[in-house]
């Protein structure tokens, strides 16, 4: 460790002399930095932690078979440098990369990769993951608690490892890049056992140096991490418990470089309109739309012309204009970051006259009463409100039941509970950019189940199974007669009118003028919130 110190101090005095005399070349290496958060952090565990806060964390600690590029929504491969796919479409084999170790200097090999899909898949584990791996030979028994290991993991050799499926799946290779694919030392887990989340041992770019329960966590950078050149950053160090507010008048003094939380909405204008800012905040895209939820089996929102009908009532701009233009306007369920997003397709025009005249087609001529449940944090209700104005100009009373967030989410869970839910704050965002994630859970007949995310309870089995024929093009030359594919089976489904698609939130984030590195490593829809491998201090 005394080692590691000096070497840093050596190269943090030999960057601070190349800025001195004008010749740095970027993006420079060293440097600390401080992020806060409001929130403390549950775990690093990866096969356990499933929440915006520690899921870039948990990116930074540990590797998986398959990642994606700084940024981007592109497949790279991680810990595995190749792989190869059965002709059949089912066993992807992976050459995995000698030499890299893990954070206690053990080499990781492909034991260790079976060990830890094992691990993740064991219900013992309680992962909220497991269920990714079900398309693995051998899932059902692990899940059932009749055995341990999955019999699709073949060991071949110490860097090579086979995977079998139950049939082709092209979203597997994504889920091999989610935190609940990283590897893990048996070792580590062992030893620690429930508080592995507390000291997590992985191969990634920083390693656990220091947690404070309740205050602070330390990372310090991996000088042995197998990418050459990354991370940039010494150490980052994540202050816990700082209010949001309180986290962005600190960065103003450049006492903090990145505000974790964002930038809450009392605060955006006067961020957005004042010049000292306008180079320091960034904006992106999410893996993530906001709608309203149509339930299809509750009259008279059964009847389908009801549904176009408030589809055509809905003033999108306005809602935009609640939220101080932070999102735009959508007009379909996937994303635009989204692969099979169709950039030409129109979609329901705000039309409330033509509204009117569809209800008096559907026998509604004077509108008629339903609920609209929405969570109760600001700005949520606010925008259910705009939403129930713009309902009452056609004539519907939508009488808004504004609950915490767990009651409203029960309530769509309920098939007869609740006929409109606004999912500001809950809505679905993507575990990876694939459109298949954004279909089942929340579209698909799957996800129509009590507790379930189909809140709209929307079943149609024609377009679930397009879906899975999409999802079994496997081949890598397909993957874009696979998104469009993929496209229309979410625009198919707006000719049902489930959804009235509101908007596409965007994510504004804000750090300190020292701060370097493309703006979407802040704002990464995949590393969420910020991929701390790739950012540095100028």
């Amino acid at each position: 460790m005394l080692l590691k110190t000096r070497k840093r101090l050596l190269a943090s005095a030999i960057t601070s002399m190349l800025i001195a005399t004008g010749v740095s070349a970027e993006p420079n290496k060293g440097g600390d930095i401080i992020v806060t958060y409001q929130n403390d952090v549950a775990t690093l565990d990866p096969a356990i932690g499933y929440d915006w806060q520690n899921w870039s964390m948990i990116k930074s600690l540990f590797d998986g078979l398959m990642d994606y590029d700084p940024g981007t929504t592109d497949l790279r491969t991680d810990l595995a440098e190749s792989y190869l796919l059965s002709e059949d479409g089912k066993t992807y084999t992976f050459k995995l990369r000698k030499g890299v170790t893990f954070h206690n200097g053990r080499e990781m090999t492909a034991e260790d990769v079976k060990y830890s899909l094992e691990r993740t898949a064991n219900p013992d584990t309680k992962s909220p993951g497991a269920g990714f791996f079900s398309p693995i030979v051998g899932y059902d028994a692990v899940a059932a608690g009749e055995t341990t290991e999955l019999a699709g993991v073949t060991v071949i050799d110490d860097y090579t490892v086979a995977i079998e499926l139950t049939a082709p799946n092209a979203t597997f290779l994504h889920v091999m890049g989610l935190n609940f694919a990283s590897v893990v030392p048996k070792e580590a887990v062992e030893e620690y056992g429930e508080d592995f989340g507390k000291h997590p041992v992985g191969t990634g770019a920083y390693e656990l140096a220091d947690w404070t329960l309740g205050q602070k966590l330390t990372f310090e950078k991996n000088d042995d991490y197998f990418r050459d050149g990354v991370p940039y950053v010494d150490t980052i160090t994540f202050e816990i418990g700082q209010e949001p507010l309180v986290a962005l008048q600190r960065l103003e003094r450049d006492e903090v470089d990145i505000a974790g939380d964002g930038i809450p909405p009392a605060k955006f204008l006067q961020f957005k309109n004042d010049p000292r800012f306008q180079d320091l905040m960034v904006t992106g895209n999410q893996l993530h739309t906001g709608y309203l939820t149509l339930n299809v089996t509750m009259p008279p929102l059964d009847d389908l012309k009801v549904r176009q009908a408030i589809n055509m009532a809905i003033n999108k701009d306005r809602i935009v204009r609640i939220i101080n233009g932070r999102a735009t306007p959508a007009n379909q369920p996937l994303p635009p970051a989204m692969p099979g997003y169709d950039e030409d397709y129109e979609g329901f025009s705000f039309d409330p006259e033509a509204a009117r005249s569809l209800l008096a087609e559907a026998g509604y001529p004077d509108g008629f009463e339903t609920e609209l449940f929405v969570m109760n944090t600001d700005p949520q209700p606010r925008i259910a409100q705009a939403m129930q104005q713009d309902l009452a100009n056609i004539g519907i009373t939508a009488n808004i039941r504004s609950l915490a967030q767990a009651n409203v989410i029960a309530a769509g869970g309920v098939k007869d509970q609740a006929p409109m839910i606004w999912s500001g704050g809950m809505a679905w965002i993507a575990d990876f950019p694939d459109p298949s994630n954004f279909w089942g859970p929340i579209l698909g007949c799957d996800g129509a189940v009590p507790g379930g995310w189909n809140w709209a309870w929307y079943c149609n089995e024609e377009l679930d199974a397009l879906g899975a024929k999409a999802d079994a093009m496997a081949d890598p030359d397909r993957q874009e007669e696979r998104a469009e594919l993929w496209g229309s089976v979410f625009t198919q489904a707006m000719d049902d009118a489930p959804w009235v698609p509101i908007f596409n939130e965007q994510r504004v984030t804000v750090h300190s003028k020292r701060m370097g590195g493309d703006d979407a490593l802040y704002v990464d829809p995949v590393h969420v919130p910020v991929n701390y491998d790739y950012i540095w201090v100028k």
